[in-house]
């Protein structure tokens, strides 16, 4: 099993990278897991984790790619929901790469 070292703690992933408790998750987590990822996380990212964890409050899942883009337009317009920038931000794979820095898990309909 993959373990993310934060604070002091060893947090389990599964086999894709993902924490295996939802409870786990915090903004220094997010921060482990960006860095994992090669990414730096902006208030960009910030602004759309905060809308990918409430779109998991609300439906109880991790959106896939139209879902996201479509949650997103929907809660910050479409210069921001649109998938030129989700997928500039998230490396070309916004759903799978949003859920796992959000500490979701992986978006079912995602290879």
């Amino acid at each position: 099993m993959n373990l993310l070292h934060v604070e002091g703690r060893e947090l389990p992933l599964d086999k894709d990278g993902y924490l295996v408790e939802l409870t786990d998750w915090s903004e220094e987590t997010a921060q482990a897991l960006a860095q994992r990822e090669g990414l730096s996380l902006s208030a960009e990212h910030w602004e759309i984790l905060q809308l990918v964890r409430s779109f998991y409050d609300e439906f109880q899942l991790s959106p896939a790619n139209r879902p996201l883009v479509k949650f997103v337009a929907s809660k910050l317009g479409p210069e921001k929901g649109n998938s030129l920038n989700l997928n500039r931000l998230f490396n070309g794979a916004p759903a799978k790469l949003a859920a796992k820095l959000a500490g979701l898990p992986k978006p079912t309909n995602c290879l």
